[in-house]
């Protein structure tokens, strides 16, 4: 009875003093009104379309008034192994973005803090930052430009050196490498300024005292540069694995298109729910990949937060 009375006690306090900080602060909340307009509007009033992974659509129906199917969409995406293929290729293609991206990111941005010269720094920072700005709908075009089997720069080279042509739009084993290598291309100079202004911040007086004990440029990046990064290489890596099972649903669409050829290698959950929603209209099984596809993600990030939490809880993000 006392715990009770207790507990009682700490909510009516915990009320009293919220609706305190709301009398207080009332301008500060009602800034927050358009943010949580935002979120209700495209985040929470839209998952009432979730019920259309249990129906079988149809437009005179409507969404409340097609037949219910159950758990019917899962099952024809489990037995037909499509939910499987989808996953693996989500899943793969995303950890390669994640670990060579961040390496890489790392890699380049302790290069750029080692150039001495302003104007070339400058300049490298400016080149790689670039392609980031570059539409998908523009890569799609130099893609093709450079891989296109009768016109592509690649194969008029081969021909020239008297090779035979590569068939690339027709054979899926190549392009798991050309998307990832894209990908970083692109992302490169974006994710290099992150960790590049975490170098810059790191104390010159950590490096003047290396010097003096006689550490070499290696022997600083070893036990200076990268020790002070690692937080936020943790934190972003954090921030990535939580949208794992979101692929890059522009990356993909605009460089393999709808060409079945390269389904095997190329598709992911993301491309495969647009398929099915605008071009085929099958509301089910899309809502039903989609659904799948959130699920994992939430429960992939949960799992991962709370090993990070065991090990080192201050990297944990909750």
């Amino acid at each position: 009875m006392k715990i009770v009375k207790e507990t009682m006690v700490k909510r009516k306090r915990t009320r009293n003093e919220f609706f305190y900080d709301l009398k207080k602060n009332y301008i500060l909340w009602c800034m927050l009104i358009p943010t949580f307009l935002f979120f209700l509007v495209n985040n929470y009033l839209p998952m009432v379309g979730i019920y259309f992974a249990f129906i079988k659509f149809n437009f005179k129906g409507g969404l409340f008034g097609s037949p219910f199917v159950g758990l019917s969409n899962f099952a024809f995406l489990w037995k037909s192994n499509i939910l499987f293929d989808l996953t693996v290729n989500t899943i793969l293609y995303n950890l390669g973005f994640i670990i060579l991206g961040n390496v890489l990111q790392v890699f380049t941005a302790i290069l750029v803090s080692q150039v001495t010269s302003k104007f070339f720094k400058k300049f490298s920072q400016t080149l790689m930052f670039m392609p980031y700005f570059v539409s998908y709908v523009i890569l799609t075009v130099l893609v093709y430009n450079v891989f296109n089997y009768e016109y592509g720069l690649v194969n008029n080279l081969l021909s020239k050196w008297g090779m035979a042509p590569v068939n690339f739009y027709g054979e899926p084993k190549y392009w798991p490498f050309l998307i990832t290598f894209f990908y970083i291309w692109k992302n490169l100079g974006y994710g290099m300024v992150v960790y590049l202004a975490t170098i810059l911040g790191i104390s010159k007086e950590y490096y003047e005292a290396a010097e003096v004990d006689g550490a070499n440029t290696l022997q600083q990046i070893r036990y200076i540069t990268l020790p002070q990064i690692k937080p936020t290489f943790i934190i972003l890596l954090l921030f990535s694995l939580g949208s794992i099972m979101k692929g890059q649903f522009e990356l993909f669409y605009q460089m393999v298109g709808n060409n079945g050829l390269l389904f095997s290698a190329t598709d992911i959950i993301d491309t495969y729910v647009y398929r099915a929603t605008v071009t085929n209209f099958d509301f089910g099984m899309g809502t039903a990949a989609g659904l799948y596809q959130s699920l994992f993600g939430f429960v992939l990030i949960v799992a991962i937060n709370f090993w990070i939490k065991k090990k080192n809880p201050e990297y944990a993000l909750f």
